[in-house]
């Protein structure tokens, strides 16, 4: 059954652990780096031509994707309203789900407006999908069969994330709100406040909680849904557009102000920031940076990406214990770009990309590979 709530957060003031969250922490972040050390040290390395694949099929630009969590296959939606599920080794278009005409949403099962975000959950099971119309779609991810609509937000969906190892789903919207959604049960479970202006982005681990971009609220906030708290980060000069969890302790974002941040969930301001971090454009003292428009990040390792309109992916390290970003290559990518997403494995990179940003109103889903070497 559906459990009813409204409410909006605490916000804390101070991020002080306690002596034993801080000594659980601190164990944790041990064994990872001893989990790490044990695999050896992974050279990423720059793909050659013959590895990147450019797979067409959306009709208007692409907007965001999913892979599937054993890599086979990519999930692709795009401002046609259409969805397009691709097998990653032979690059042959699976299904398509396409988009319907504004105005038919009682009847087409499918989206009749922009879509602007989507998720999988970490089993595989559900593909959830979010629109301009204000509408959450749930797919079966297999077949590509249509099960749920929900329903509630007052604004564009603009991001989704199912918490990993679970069903549950999290979804942020322009109407500044978070609701939470429990997909088994078809049921919706409470609605979150605390933004100040339209959510741009929205991500989730393991943990019962969610990050959000704030856009020009310039802010990023941490959920703690169960203690019904959110805290509150400041860091970017402009509006922050994206954002990526890279393990359950740092995440990464972006900025239209063209700066890429790291920062560690227990800190008030970025471990780390890169301005300009896609260079400049215009006339000699009317310079503007490059926006950054996607970000992504390899789960539990120490490796992010980010995309922009500058023609390039650029790929990260996180060095010296999470504390300062280092530029590791960069992959040519013409066109904006509005998503990207590391595969489970690591081997592979992809990248959305359009003739325009995925806000403004025939475009390509681009792939890029690069390998793994292991020592």
């Amino acid at each position: 059954p559906a459990v009813h709530r409204k409410r909006r957060a605490n916000v804390e003031e101070e991020f002080d652990e306690t002596p034993q969250e801080k000594k659980l922490r601190l164990a944790k972040l041990y064994l990872d780096q001893l989990r790490n050390e044990g695999m050896g040290v992974t050279l990423l390395l720059p793909p050659d031509e013959s590895e990147i694949r450019l797979l067409r099929g959306h009709k208007l630009p692409v907007t965001c994707l999913v892979i599937s969590p054993d890599d086979k296959n990519v999930f692709s939606a795009a401002k046609d309203c259409s969805i397009i599920k691709w097998d990653v080794e032979s690059g042959k278009r699976l299904h398509t789900i396409a988009g319907g005409r504004k105005g038919t949403e009682d009847r087409h099962l499918g989206h009749t407006a922009h879509i602007l975000c989507m998720s999988i959950s970490s089993d595989g099971k559900y593909l959830a999908t979010g629109d301009m119309n204000k509408l959450i779609l749930i797919w079966e991810a297999a077949t590509c069969k249509h099960l749920y609509k929900f329903t509630g937000h007052r604004g564009p969906v603009s991001g989704l994330s199912f918490r990993r190892g679970t069903h549950d789903l999290y979804s942020a919207s322009h109407d500044r709100s978070i609701k939470v959604w429990n997909v088994d049960e078809n049921a919706y479970v409470e609605t979150l406040f605390g933004h100040q202006d339209v959510i741009t982005g929205l991500d989730s681990g393991s943990r019962e909680r969610c990050v959000t971009a704030g856009g020009r609220d310039r802010t990023v906030r941490v959920w703690k849904i169960a203690e019904e708290s959110q805290l509150v980060f400041h860091g970017h000069d402009g509006s922050i557009d994206c954002i990526q969890l890279i393990n359950e302790e740092h995440m990464i974002t972006g900025s239209d102000d063209g700066s890429v941040s790291l920062w560690n969930v227990n800190k008030k301001k970025p471990l780390s920031t890169v301005k300009a971090a896609h260079g400049q454009h215009g006339d000699m003292g009317l310079e503007q940076p490059y926006w950054v428009s996607a970000v992504a990040a390899l789960h539990n390792s120490d490796t992010v990406a980010s995309g922009s309109h500058n023609s390039k992916v650029q790929l990260w390290k996180c060095g010296q214990g999470f504390r300062r970003l280092e530029p590791l290559f960069s992959v040519p990518v013409n066109g904006f770009v509005n998503s990207l997403k590391f595969s489970s494995s690591g081997k592979f990179l992809v990248a959305g990309v359009g003739q325009e940003h995925r806000y403004v109103s025939a475009d390509v889903l681009l792939m890029q590979t690069y390998s793994i070497s292991q020592k």
